[in-house]
């Protein structure tokens, strides 16, 4: 009896026990918190704000007009539109768009930009990548290409009735882009202004509009270097690149060529200034005078570009290969913008050449500029 009492209690006690037990998992403070599969986030501002816009608020906000947003979106939407899953619906096409031209025209942090549209910073980045990707495959390559012969005649036609510099079909300079210190060969990135970036080199045509874009590389590499690395150089210095259509300039027979500052290595395909060491002629000196009016041409086309999409202009800190995409998309809106007549009010911010520095001339690039100052003499 003694034994079966003993059982009974710890049978008992063991009964209480799970009582208990059962009674603290139920209870509120043991009790889990459910999960949460999406926070509330506000998008009243694109969703009621945006579409009561004018169409300078437009460019204010996106840089672009409502109809070229409206473009823009189109052309982006075979490789930028999603689809709704069966657990949540997707951003909208117009909404990504809006999300990643907010980050390229303001460089602000995903964050600030995740509140603005009432979305996540994962979705905002993701948004920001996708955008760029499809820039890249469809936007890229049919705003920034290399002109037919029929475009080259246009460009060195135009360049010539507002300047009077025959056969020059563009300028070319470079720009460094800011961006955070890489963790692999950093020193590579610091450039000799003092801070880390990477270089893009730009080419543009009479009106300001690229048609040659390089960027990526470090930025303490110097301007002819960058140049000898382009595809440009490895093209042209074939006499690939420019149509072959010569023309008697001063007495020198010369091909198409274009413009650069006294940074980049003289050839009959790349113009430059004299170098002024204080013994330069007076013919000289006009050739540089009426040289510069027209490579300030490129200036103000970097000044536009980053005055537009002001992400170039701050140190950009996501990695190195998103920030080229961003570059190149950049200028391929910029193009964009500029096609579509675009306003454009602020303030140009012309960068200073670069330094001149001794770099190698081509024989025939000293006889086509020798050619081109006597002509510009005879029609002064």
């Amino acid at each position: 009896k003694t034994q079966r009492r003993r059982e009974s209690e710890k049978a008992a006690r063991a009964c209480v026990c799970v009582c208990v037990f059962q009674m603290l998992l139920s209870s509120q403070h043991f009790r889990r918190k459910p999960s949460v599969w999406a926070h509330n986030r506000s998008s009243e501002w694109w969703d009621v704000i945006v579409p009561g816009f004018t169409n300078e608020q437009w460019v204010e906000n996106f840089r672009m007009s409502e109809e070229t947003f409206g473009f823009l979106s189109n052309k982006l939407r075979p490789v930028l539109e999603r689809q709704d899953t069966n657990f949540r619906g997707c951003v909208p096409l117009k909404k990504r768009v809006a999300i990643a031209l907010w980050k390229l025209a303001t460089g602000s942090e995903y964050r600030s930009i995740g509140h603005l549209f009432g979305v996540s910073i994962t979705t905002v980045c993701r948004c920001v990548q996708d955008f760029c990707a499809a820039a890249e495959t469809l936007l890229v390559p049919e705003q920034i290409r290399f002109p037919d012969e029929v475009k080259f005649r246009e460009m060195a036609t135009y360049i010539e009735n507002r300047w009077g510099l025959p056969h020059c079909v563009g300028a070319i300079d470079g720009s460094h882009i800011p961006i955070l210190a890489p963790q692999d060969y950093h020193c590579d990135f610091f450039n000799r202004k003092g801070w880390h970036s990477i270089l893009l080199q730009g080419v543009v045509d009479g009106k300001g509009l690229f048609w040659n874009v390089f960027a990526g590389l470090a930025g303490s590499m110097h301007d002819a270097r960058v140049l000898r690395v382009s595809k440009l150089w490895e093209l042209a210095s074939r006499g690939n690149h420019f149509p072959a259509r010569t023309r008697n300039i001063g007495g020198v027979t010369a091909g198409y060529y274009i413009i650069g500052d006294s940074a980049y290595p003289l050839q009959n395909w790349l113009l430059k200034p004299f170098q002024d060491k204080g013994r330069l002629t007076a013919e000289q000196q006009m050739f540089n005078r009426k040289f510069s009016r027209v490579r300030v041409v490129v200036e103000n086309a970097f000044g536009r570009l980053k005055g537009r999409w002001r992400c170039l202009l701050k140190r950009n800190e996501s990695d190195l290969q998103l920030v080229k995409s961003m570059v190149m998309t950049c200028c391929a809106l910029y193009n964009l913008c500029e096609n579509h007549g675009e306003t454009y009010e602020t303030e140009l911010d012309v960068q200073p050449a670069e330094p001149g520095v001794a770099v190698a001339q081509d024989v025939e690039g000293i006889n086509v500029r020798e050619g081109l100052m006597q002509f510009l003499l005879a029609n002064n």
